[in-house]
C-alpha cells in the first residue's frame, strides 16, 4: 500500500518561491508521480509529473517557473515553485502511480498542501 505524506506549502507574496515535499512509503515507480493542484471553485488540474526514468512534463501555465523532481534513494518528490503568482493558490496534492497529468489515472494521494499567494 502506498502512502504519501506532503510537507512545504504556506504562504508567501507574489514573485517569491517555495518548494513542495512528498515522502512516499511502499511505491515502486512503476509509472509516474505528480503535483496536482485545486483551487476554490475549479477543478483539479494536473501541474507536473515525472516517470520513473526521469521524464517531465509539465502544465503550460506552471511552464519555467515550477520543476518537479524525485529522489528515488529517499523516496520523495520535489515540486521546486517560483516566480509565484496569485493564480497558483490552490491546495497541492501529491499523486503517485499514474500516467502523465492525467487527474483520473492515478491512484494514490497525499492528504494536500496549502499555498497561497498574495499580491
Amino acid at each position: 500500500q502506498v502512502q504519501l505524506v506532503e510537507s512545504g506549502g504556506g504562504s508567501v507574496q507574489s514573485g517569491g518561491s517555495l518548494r513542495l515535499s512528498c515522502a512516499a512509503s511502499g511505491y515502486t515507480y512503476r509509472r509516474s508521480w505528480g503535483w496536482f493542484r485545486q483551487a476554490p471553485g475549479k477543478a483539479l488540474e494536473g501541474v507536473a509529473h515525472i516517470d520513473s526514468n526521469g521524464s517531465t512534463g509539465y502544465a503550460d501555465s506552471v511552464k519555467g517557473r515550477f520543476t518537479i523532481s524525485q529522489d528515488k534513494a529517499k523516496n520523495t518528490l520535489y515540486l521546486q515553485m517560483n516566480s509565484l503568482k496569485p493564480e497558483d493558490t490552490a491546495m497541492y496534492y501529491c499523486a503517485a502511480d499514474g500516467l502523465s497529468l492525467g487527474v483520473s489515472t492515478y491512484r494514490n494521494w497525499a492528504q494536500g498542501t496549502q499555498v497561497t499567494v498574495s499580491s
